[in-house]
C-alpha cells in the first residue's frame, strides 16, 4: 500500500510562476545554470543552484552554497515570490509536449514506502550527489525538488483528475522549450480522501526520475527520527515531496552514448570487431532505430546500423536482455573497454530530447569517435527491473518533460 498525504506547499504568486520555474538541478552544470538565470531574479535555480551567486569556480557543495541556498529561499518567501497554502491540499500537474499530455499528482509520500521498498528503484545513487542533495534539503528545511514517480493506473483516480482539469487552472504557461504546464487545486476533503484510500490500495510506486531527491529526502528524515523524541511519523519530514504520474501516461526516450577513442583500433579493425558480434547494415539513414535489439552507430562521418545476434539478449535474464545491457556487454566493454560507465570518463551520454544531430556534432567535432542511438526501454521493462528487485545499467532511461522545481516546495 502506498501511504500519500496532502501538505501545505509554499509555491510561486500567480504573476511570477513563469520566471519562478526551472529546469532540475541536476541537468545543467553550474556554469550553464549562471547564464540560464540572467536576467531573471526569480529564477528557482538561485535556490536550487546557488552557487550561481556566489564567485565562479565556487564548488557546488561548499557550505557557503547552502546558506546561500538558505537565504535565498527565505527572500522569496519575504518578497511574496513564493507563498505557502493555507491548508494541506493536493495538485494536479499537467505536462503537455506535442500532443502528448500526462497528468501527475502533487503529494506527500511517506518515507516508510521507500524504506520498505514500497517506492521501487530502477538506479543506484552516487555518494557525491546524494550528500549534496541530503545536505541542501537538512540546511533549508525544505524539500526543493519533487521526485517524479508512477504507479500502475487506477481508474478512480483518473476520473478525479478528469474532472479536476474541467476547472480554471491555478497556473498556465508555456516555457522556452515549448513544453505547456498546467497546475490545478484538489482542495476538496471528499476528493482527496478518496485519492488517499486508493493509493492505499496501490503496492508500488516507481521511481522514474529522482532517485538522488529521494535518497537524501529519507535520510533527512532518518536524521530528524532519531534526533526527535517525540517523533509521531506524521512529522512533515516524514513525507517525500512527489508527482505521481499513470503509467499508461509516460514515455521513455532513448539515452544515446558517445565514446571518445576506438581503444587503439584502426577503424577498420574497430569494425571487423564490431562485425563479430553484430550485424552491421551501411547507409542508415534513419539514425534511430525503431525496434529493440538495434541500434545506430555514427563513425567517421557515417551511420549504420547494428543488429545484435541471437541469444545476445540472454534471454531469461531481465537485465541483460535490455539495450542498454546487449550495447555495453558485447560492444562498449570488449570492444571500446568501456568496464563501468558508471565511473570511466570515456563514455558521455546524451538525452534523447537533443536528436540525432547532436550524436553527429560530438563526433564530428572531433571530442569523439563514435556514438550509438539506442531503442528505448518501455515501461514494462523499467517496472519489471524494479520488480525484480534489480537495477538497471546507468543512463537508461530519459523521462520527457522534465519536472520544473520551483512550482512547490515542501518545507519541513
Amino acid at each position: 500500500m502506498a501511504k500519500i498525504s496532502p501538505f501545505r506547499a509554499v509555491r510561486p504568486a500567480k504573476q511570477h510562476v513563469k520566471n519562478v520555474a526551472s529546469l532540475p538541478y541536476d541537468v545543467m552544470s553550474s556554469d550553464e545554470a549562471r547564464v540560464m538565470a540572467i536576467g531573471n531574479e526569480a529564477s528557482f535555480l538561485h535556490i536550487s543552484k546557488a552557487e550561481i551567486d556566489l564567485p565562479e569556480g565556487t564548488p557546488f557543495h561548499a557550505p557557503e552554497v547552502y546558506e546561500k541556498a538558505k537565504s535565498n529561499l527565505q527572500a522569496f518567501l519575504n518578497r511574496g515570490i513564493l507563498v505557502q497554502e493555507e491548508r494541506p491540499i493536493f495538485y494536479v500537474y499537467a505536462q503537455t509536449m506535442g500532443k502528448r499530455t500526462q497528468y501527475g499528482l502533487v503529494v506527500g509520500v511517506h518515507v516508510s514506502d521507500y524504506e520498505k521498498e514500497r517506492v521501487k528503484k530502477h538506479e543506484l545513487t552516487l555518494a557525491e550527489k546524494l550528500a549534496d542533495r541530503t545536505k541542501h534539503f537538512d540546511v533549508l528545511n525544505a524539500q526543493t525538488g519533487p521526485i517524479f514517480l508512477t504507479y500502475r493506473a487506477n481508474p478512480v483516480v483518473q476520473t478525479i483528475i478528469d474532472g479536476v482539469v474541467l476547472n480554471e487552472p491555478e497556473y498556465d504557461f508555456t516555457t522556452d522549450d515549448g513544453i505547456r504546464h498546467t497546475v490545478w487545486t484538489i482542495p476538496g476533503t471528499d476528493q482527496i480522501n478518496v485519492i488517499v484510500r486508493e493509493f492505499a490500495q496501490i503496492p508500488y510506486l516507481y521511481i522514474a526520475d529522482g532517485h538522488h531527491r529521494a535518497a537524501s529526502a529519507t535520510e533527512v528524515a532518518r536524521r530528524r527520527r532519531q534526533a526527535n523524541r517525540h517523533h509521531t511519523g506524521e512529522e512533515e519530514y516524514n513525507y517525500i515531496l512527489s508527482v505521481l504520474f499513470p503509467h499508461d501516461q509516460l514515455r521513455i526516450m532513448d539515452y544515446n552514448r558517445a565514446v571518445k577513442d576506438l581503444n587503439n583500433l584502426t577503424v577498420d579493425e574497430y569494425l571487423k570487431a564490431v562485425g563479430e558480434r553484430f550485424k552491421i547494415v551501411p547507409d542508415f539513414k534513419e539514425r534511430s532505430p525503431e525496434r529493440l535489439h538495434e541500434f545506430g552507430m555514427y563513425l567517421d562521418g557515417k551511420w549504420y546500423r547494428l543488429i545484435a545476434e541471437e541469444g545476445a539478449d540472454a534471454k531469461g535474464d531481465i537485465v541483460s536482455a535490455l539495450d542498454v545491457s546487449i550495447l555495453q556487454n558485447h560492444l562498449l566493454h570488449p570492444i571500446l573497454g568501456i568496464g563501468d560507465p558508471r565511473v570511466d570518463k570515456r563514455i558521455k551520454f546524451i538525452g534523447g530530447i537533443r536528436g540525432m544531430n547532436e550524436l553527429e556534432k560530438v563526433v564530428d567535432s572531433g571530442g569523439y569517435a563514435v556514438a550509438f542511438s539506442m531503442y528505448p526501454p518501455t515501461l514494462d521493462q523499467m517496472m519489471q527491473v524494479a520488480d525484480a528487485g534489480a537495477i538497471m545499467p546507468p543512463k537508461s532511461t530519459w523521462f520527457e518533460p522534465k519536472l520544473r522545481s520551483g512550482l512547490f516546495v515542501h518545507l519541513f
